[in-house]
Order: C-alpha cells, then sequence, then structure tokens
C-alpha cells in the first residue's frame, strides 16, 4: 500500500495503482476518456490532468496525467488546482472542436461519457466557428451503426477490438490531419465482441443498430437485473423495456462472471422476446385433427385436471432453459419418478459425469475471472468461442499471464498498456487446443491437436499420465503423439494457476474423463488446477443437479403404455431427438400439454398449450457452469393471461389437490421448497435477498428518476396516471418510486450515479475500480470440490479412433449464431447465421468428387439430408462437419457415422 496526498489530504491506495485509478477508486470526479479499466492506459487523450508536487513546500506543480502516473508512496497532487481544471477545460474544447451539436438526436444522448466529462470540466460554450471536420460513415452489419463524424479519437475502440478481443477487421486509418476509426471497406464486423464496442465508445460513433429500430431515450426504459439465457456461462444482463417492448440488453458488470463485456449472442439475442412467435393465450384442441381454439385461464384449469386425475400416469418433461424453480414444480407436480429433464441420453449421462466429477474430484471449477488469470491452459474438445463465447475471451486475457513476467523484469507497471505491449511484442502463455477442427482461438494458440473425438480423449489421457505415473497410461499412443503430451503436460505443471477446459460439444464422456484426470493430476501435483465445463444452455447445470430421467426413459413409458398425458415445459423435443421418434411418442400419449412462450413444433401437437414468461417477464434462477446460482428478475409485468411457468403449474397443483403441503403463493416459498426438498440446493435462498427486502422501508425502483411520460404511454386509455403493477416476487417496484441509493449487488437494476449517466457510472458502485461490486459479486457457488488433493483416476482409454471407407464420423459443428434456439429468433442474429452445410476435408471431397458448393447426400440412419460442401483443411480425414441446431438440422443426436454420396444434378 501507499500513502498519496490529494489537495492536501492523506489517502491510502494501492501502489501498483496510476493516479487516475486509485482516485476514481477514492471517489474523485476525475475525467477521462482513453482509460478504461479492462484496456489499461495509453494517455492518448490527456484529459485527466492533475497538478503533482513534489512535496508539501512545492507551490507550483506540474501538469502529469493521472493515467500515466503511478501512485508512488508521497505523491502529492491536486485535482481541484486552477491550471490543471485549465488545462482539462482546454482538452475539452479542443476534442469538441469538430464533434457534431447533435445531442438532441444522438443515440448516445443521456447516458453519453462525452456530455457528462464535459459537464464536469465545466465547458459550456464553443468559440470554434469554421467548418467541421466530416467522415462517410460505414455498414458494419446488423448490430452496429457507425457515426464517425462524433469520434473523438480517443483509440478505446480498436485498443477493444485488436488488443483484447483479436479482432483484425477493425483499424484506424489516418492521412494527414484525418484519423478514422472503421473497417478497410464497408461490411460486417466478425469479431464474436464486436457489440461491446457500444459501450465501450465514449460518444455515439458505435451504438445499438438493434435498439434503432424501436428506439427510446435511455431515462424511459425500465430495467432490472438478469441473466443471460443463450448459454451456461450466467453473464449477467441489465434488460431494457419500454411500451411492453424489450428494447435492448446491456452488461452488468459482475466482477467474478463476465465483467465489462459481453457476447454479441448474448447482447443482440434478445429480441426473441418481442417475437411474432410468442403464445399469449392459452389454446385448447377439443379434438385430434381439430384446430387449437383460445380459451380463458378459469375455462382451462377444470379440462387440465380432469387429464391430470391419475398422477402416476401423467409424464413431466423440464427444459435446461427453464428456471430451476419452474423444473422443481414440474417435478413436484408429477413425480420425481415421472420427472424427465427434457434432453437425450448421452446429454443426461455427460452431464451427470460432469456434476460427479466436480462434486467428487479435488478440483475447483473456475469463474471467468479466475480463468483470466490463469496462465497455462488445456482445452480438450470443446470450441469455446461457439458454444461459450464470453469464456473465450476471457481464455484471449489469460494468454497475457505468462509474458507479463518479461514486464515484471523490466520494471514495467502491468496499467501501462503501451509499454507492456512493447516489451512482451506477440508472446503469447501456454493455450494448448485439442478440438475436431478449428476454433476461433487458433491465432493465439501455442499448439493444436486435430483429431476424432476418441483421438482427442486419448491425447488427455496421455497428458494425465505424464504429468502423474498414477493416472493411467494410453496404450499404442502413437509416438509421434508423446513429444504433444509431454510438451502440454510440461507447460500445465509448471504453471501457478492451470487450468483444464472441457464439455459436452464433442458428445464423448471419455473426453470429459480425460479432463478430469489431467486437472486431478495437476492437484495430486500440488497444483491448483481448475477444472471448467462448458455448459451447452443457461440451465443445463442446474437441471443435472435436481435429476430426472432421459427422454428416452419418457419415451420407453409411453410406448409401455404407462403413461397417458405429457406435460413439456418450455422444451421442444424436436431439437432434442430424432423427429421419428418425437412423433411416436407424440402420437402414444392422449394428451399433450405444452408450457412455452414461443411456438415450435412441439407445440403444434399440443393438445393444450399454455403461454408462459419469459425471461423479461418473470423472476427465478438459474446455476452457471461454474456451479453458481444467480437470481433474475422479470423487467416487465406478463402480458394478458401470460404467467410464469411455475405458477402455471402451481394452478394445476392447487386445482388438483396435488399439493403435499403449503402451495407456494411467491417465488420465494418455492425457492425455500426446492431448497429444503433438493440437497444440492440448500442454499439456494443466498443468491439473492428475499421479496420482502427494503431499504429505508423502501423497494427498489425498476425505473430511474428520471423516466418521462407515464401518463401519457396511456393516454388513449385514460388521461390518468394507471396504477403501478404489484411484484410479490421481488424487492422491486415497477415504477421510480423507491429507495434513490444503492441496493445490494444483487438488486442493482442500473448503474448510474451523479455525474455518471453513462455506462463509466459503474466506477462508484464497485470496492475499487475493476473490483467487486460493493458486498461482493452476486451469485453463491453450490458447488466446491470435495476431494483433498487425490481422486481415482478414469483408468479406460478409448481406442484408436479408425477411418471407414464407406462412412464419415459426423462431428456436430456449434455456430454463436445460429446454433442457439432463442436468439435465432432475434432478426438481427439470424442475419448472421449460417445455413445447413457440410464440413469435409479436401481429401474427402476429392474422393466424393465433391467441390466446394456442391451438393452432397448425408445419411444419419434412416434420415437423409442434401447438404453443400463446406471445405475445411482442419478437419481431420475420416470425419465430416454438421452445423447443430440450425433450421433444418435440429434433433440430431452426433457424432454418429453417416454414408455420404455426391447428390445427382437436378
Amino acid at each position: 500500500m501507499a500513502v498519496i496526498y490529494i489537495d492536501k489530504l492523506p489517502y491510502e491506495v494501492d501502489a501498483g495503482d496510476n493516479l487516475l485509478h486509485a482516485c476514481l477508486s477514492l471517489g474523485f470526479d476525475l475525467p477521462y476518456f482513453c482509460w478504461h479499466p479492462a484496456l489499461n492506459s495509453v494517455g492518448a487523450c490527456r484529459q485527466c490532468a492533475i497538478k503533482q508536487f513534489e512535496d508539501e513546500e512545492d507551490t507550483k506543480g506540474r501538469i502529469v496525467m493521472a493515467c500515466m502516473t503511478p501512485a508512488v508512496d508521497g505523491t502529492h497532487i491536486s485535482i481541484d488546482d486552477p491550471e490543471a481544471a485549465a488545462f482539462r477545460a482546454g482538452v475539452i474544447e479542443w476534442l469538441m472542436e469538430n464533434h457534431p451539436h447533435d445531442c438532441p438526436v444522438c443515440d448516445e444522448g443521456g447516458e453519453c461519457h462525452l456530455q457528462d466529462m464535459t459537464v464536469m470540466t465545466g465547458h459550456i460554450y464553443r468559440r470554434c466557428r469554421f467548418k467541421k471536420r466530416t467522415h462517410r460513415n460505414q455498414y458494419l452489419g446488423p448490430f452496429l451503426n457507425h457515426e464517425m463524424n462524433r469520434c473523438i479519437q480517443c483509440y478505446r475502440c480498436v485498443r477493444f477490438y485488436r488488443d483484447y478481443a483479436g479482432g483484425r477487421d477493425l483499424d484506424v486509418f489516418a492521412a494527414r490531419n484525418y484519423v478514422y476509426f472503421g473497417r478497410h471497406e464497408d461490411g460486417v464486423l466478425e469479431n464474436e465482441f464486436s457489440g461491446n464496442l457500444v459501450e465501450i465508445c465514449p460518444t455515439g460513433v458505435f451504438t445499438d443498430k438493434t435498439l434503432k429500430r424501436h428506439y427510446t431515450r435511455k431515462w424511459d426504459l425500465q430495467t432490472a437485473p438478469s441473466i443471460c439465457v443463450h448459454c451456461g456461462l450466467g453473464c449477467n444482463t441489465i434488460p431494457g423495456e419500454r411500451y411492453g417492448t424489450l428494447r435492448r440488453i446491456r452488461n452488468r458488470y459482475n466482477g467474478e462472471v463476465n465483467g465489462y463485456f459481453l457476447c454479441d449472442r448474448g447482447r443482440y439475442g434478445y429480441e426473441c422476446v418481442n417475437s411474432e412467435r410468442r403464445i399469449r393465450r392459452p389454446m385448447l384442441r377439443t379434438g385430434r385433427g381439430e384446430e387449437k381454439q383460445p380459451i380463458s385461464k378459469d375455462s382451462i384449469l377444470p379440462h387440465l385436471v380432469r387429464l391430470l386425475s391419475d398422477r402416476s400416469r401423467v409424464i413431466g418433461i423440464g427444459s435446461p432453459r427453464a428456471s430451476i424453480e419452474a423444473n422443481f414444480a414440474l417435478r413436484t407436480l408429477v413425480g420425481p419418478d415421472q420427472f424427465s429433464v427434457g434432453i437425450c441420453e448421452r446429454d443426461v449421462r455427460l452431464l451427470s459425469a460432469i456434476v460427479a466429477i466436480l462434486q467428487d474430484g479435488p478440483a475447483r471449477s473456475p469463474s471467468l475471472r479466475d480463468i483470466e488469470l490463469s496462465d497455462a491452459v488445456f482445452v480438450l474438445g470443446e470450441d469455446v468461442t461457439n458454444t461459450a463465447p464470453r469464456l473465450a475471451l476471457a481464455l484471449r486475457q489469460s494468454v497475457r499471464q505468462a509474458p507479463m513476467k518479461i514486464a515484471d523484469a523490466l520494471r514495467i507497471p502491468v496499467w501501462h498498456d503501451a509499454a507492456v505491449r512493447t516489451a512482451i511484442q506477440h508472446a503469447n502463455g501456454p493455450l494448448f487446443l485439442a478440438a475436431t477442427s478449428s476454433t476461433g482461438l487458433d491465432d493465439v494458440t501455442t499448439e493444436s491437436y486435430r483429431a476424432a473425438p476418441d483421438d482427442l480423449a486419448r491425447l488427455g489421457f496421455a497428458v494425465a499420465h505424464e504429468v502423474s505415473d498414477d493416472a493411467p497410461p494410453v496404450p499404442d499412443l502413437p509416438a509421434e503423439l508423446r513429444p504433444v503430451a509431454r510438451r502440454i503436460a510440461q507447460a500445465l505443471a509448471s504453471a501457478a494457476r492451470p487450468l483444464v477446459i472441457s464439455g459436452i460439444g464433442c458428445g464423448s464422456e471419455p473426453v470429459i474423463q480425460a479432463a478430469a484426470n489431467v486437472a486431478w493430476a495437476l492437484c495430486g501435483k500440488g497444483r491448483p488446477a481448475g477444472l471448467c465445463f462448458t455448459m451447452p444452455e443457461c440451465n443445463s447445470l442446474g437441471l443435472a443437479l435436481m435429476g430426472g430421467d432421459s427422454l428416452g426413459r419418457a419415451f420407453e413409458m409411453a410406448q409401455q403404455g404407462r403413461a397417458d398425458t405429457v406435460i413439456v415445459l418450455e422444451n421442444d423435443l424436436y431439437r432434442r431427438a430424432d423427429a421419428v421418434a418425437v412423433d411416436a411418442f407424440l402420437d402414444t400419449v392422449r394428451n399433450i400439454i405444452v408450457i412455452d412462450h414461443l411456438d415450435h413444433a412441439t407445440v403444434s401437437k399440443a393438445d393444450v398449450t399454455l403461454p408462459a414468461a419469459t425471461f423479461a417477464e418473470t423472476s427465478g434462477t438459474l446455476l452457471s457452469s461454474e456451479g453458481r446460482a444467480q437470481r433474475f428478475y422479470s423487467v416487465m409485468t406478463p402480458d394478458g393471461e401470460i404467467q410464469e411457468s411455475w405458477k402455471w403449474v402451481r394452478d394445476l397443483l392447487t386445482a388438483a389437490g396435488r399439493a403435499d403441503g403449503p402451495v407456494w403463493r411467491t417465488l420465494d416459498e418455492i425457492v425455500a421448497a426446492c431448497a429444503h426438498t433438493v440437497p444440492a440446493f440448500k442454499r439456494l435462498r443466498e443468491a439473492a435477498p428475499s421479496a420482502d427486502f427494503r431499504m429505508a422501508g423502501q423497494k427498489i425502483p425498476r425505473e430511474p428518476a428520471r423516466y418521462s411520460g407515464r401518463t401519457a404511454m396511456h393516454a388513449q386509455v385514460s388521461v390518468h396516471e394507471p396504477k403501478a403493477s404489484d411484484d410479490p416476487d421481488s424487492p422491486f417496484a415497477f415504477s421510480m418510486e423507491g429507495y434513490p441509493g444503492e441496493p445490494p449487488s444483487p438488486l442493482i437494476p442500473f448503474f448510474w450515479a451523479p455525474g455518471w449517466n453513462s455506462v463509466q457510472s459503474v466506477n462508484k458502485f464497485q470496492s475499487e475500480v475493476g473490483g467487486p461490486l460493493h458486498g461482493g459479486d452476486p451469485g453463491v457457488r453450490l458447488l466446491e470440490p470435495a476431494g483433498n488433493g487425490t481422486a481415482r483416476y478414469f483408468s479406460d482409454p478409448p481406442r484408436a479412433f479408425e477411418r471407414r471407407s464407406d462412412a464419415w464420423l459426423v462431428a456436430p459443428f456449434f455456430h454463436i449464431f445460429g446454433t442457439e434456439e432463442l436468439s435465432m429468433l432475434a432478426p438481427a442474429v439470424a442475419e448472421r447465421a449460417p445455413r445447413p452445410y457440410l464440413a469435409l476435408n479436401p481429401t474427402d471431397a476429392v474422393a466424393l468428387d465433391a467441390g466446394p458448393g456442391e451438393e452432397v447426400n448425408l445419411v444419419l440412419g434412416e434420415v437423409g439430408y442434401r447438404l453443400p460442401v463446406i471445405l475445411n483443411a482442419s478437419l481431420p480425414v475420416g470425419l465430416a462437419g454438421l452445423p447443430v441446431g440450425v433450421p433444418g438440422l435440429i434433433g440430431i443426436d452426433l457424432p454418429a457415422w453417416g454414408r455420404i454420396v455426391k447428390a445427382e444434378s437436378a
């Protein structure tokens, strides 16, 4: 620690910080533009000028840039010095010389960092009367709008896009006195994190193009804390609503999870809430072959009670995209023995294996922040860029950890970004990738290995054996693979914070076992290895902890005549299993009840459809791949007879008289029941404060104090302001009335502080800038390793992959845009999704006489697909790649052997 003096008063700060970081952490208002907590300092904008003095006797001092000056013990500075204040005002005036006067029409208005800093420096009058510099704007794709005239040359955009996120198609171009930030030509920004430019840019150069389609001023958005539902990482978000429409998603800072950034799928997939495929009324089909007709809730419940009269013949099918509470309610209604988790047998087996490994082994599941700090990483069998995108961004930061020793040796502070990057050049720390094909992290990978899933597992087992002789060896390991395994093992064993990453992406249990062996071998050698398993959906791990039968088991029960009625909760079964098997199942059962918010193939077969609320209209809990339980809250009230899934199930329990105990009236009551019933969820109530939580006797407002037009919003109905909706399930109010101060971190609905309207206001909510939120980051971990440093290794490496002359092993390919179900209903995301294709190694394509773009027939089991060929030289010979989840390629269980023949021309 160090003691510095600010305007003659002493303050204790971290000696490793720069003065800007220290001043902001202490709560001082010091303007800045180019600096960012995640990007550190380059000293480009000159806006954070302060006066530094030699000692307490010095009265003259000198102007320095706070972001480029270390917080050395005994430093004397002044923020309020008139000369420093005048310098900052001059800088703003220079920056504003060419900035357009378009605040009233700028999409950034109301949360613009430039506006905040202009006011903070006291710049109120423009003396320049000459023609302003102008630029041509670019088309950057469906996510971002470009308005280059607003640029103040802070360089944040390229520093994030290129240095932090690894993008290469955005750069800075300069000629004479013109500086331009954009692409070399119009086109879609290719990086998976391009949407963060909206929040990175301190002005309105990059704005949310999806918000522009249904724009509203930022102070008129109703917000609440939420969790991203588009993968299993549990990134924290802030949805914004107006007029019953979800308008945008912003990042919600959580120091242990997503930090300052979201992936583009998480940021732009929100428009599924506004989809035309929303189910908004209960529907009833009176007979097979008849059209479904709208029916009221009061009328449908007696009908449902008759269908559920024999509990022993009712199957409940849950969903990994539904909350813990919704799945628990259905499990309670049908009984644990009649409850299915709603995923295929293979995925149930893989998820169960992961749960056992994380619960019983010595390796801890790391947070994303832990992953960023890892100094050696082995990714086995997972394309994390497409299955868990924010994890890939964290890995890009992890490869900087080992090279930072170079900067340390040169005594360059970590925060001096330009000097650090000059010192380490393009050096990267150890990152080893073993997958079936190339990934988005190949540009920072130390070494890559491409193989079939079984061969990937064999490499993992071999690495574990190289780390520890106690781990089982791999028989008949090819000689050329031994040095690869040795290099990986040596890098991991010599690291201070090694990390192993895997998942269910390649559908192989031996791959998961091999990853566990590597982590356990490292733990046995005294290395605190992290073991991260990616999860395919937002509540996959929660459902696995709750337990239940596979979808195949439910199919068997129906075929055996043991079920008459099935209740499907937020799940399209045609995405989980072969269409023939699903058809047979739905044709066998007499009554099909679907509770969902989206119309899909399973809904079309339902006899009863009940409209469920989306994540934006309900409150509940999700369990991330880390094992962190996090609460999300409704940002708007459900329309009409739409209600939360768990409330539909509760109403069925009540109407049928099935409740064994008190019926849950509120979310807190069902959370308590779940925590009492399921041992793994005993700490579930700690995820967030209860609904009766109050601050100074008041609820927390979802609307900012500047919220306007509430009477005018409903003027066509009444000129009187309507009563705000009641919310018994949360401590939030659907109004601007309530506690005006800072709530606990799980309950922060938006970040705002006096004078800080932009996203930079998060600084005021952190214990130190870039650190945890006040009181700790949201969520509670439900999974901690029980092992004592040793583990019983998995001892059965698979046999080596053998090619077949008449068939190819078809491996699943994933795409950040296209694979996930909900985000595909957002027009901007759908625009980026690929069309169906079959990826082949060029050698295999030559053997089939199929060139790129030519069509082939792929036969998997009894089902055939006609697909265009895409050549992929990284794909091993004998393997083919199929994009799972994209329209036309759903419900396919991969990997699987398939026959491929060239299609005849039409």
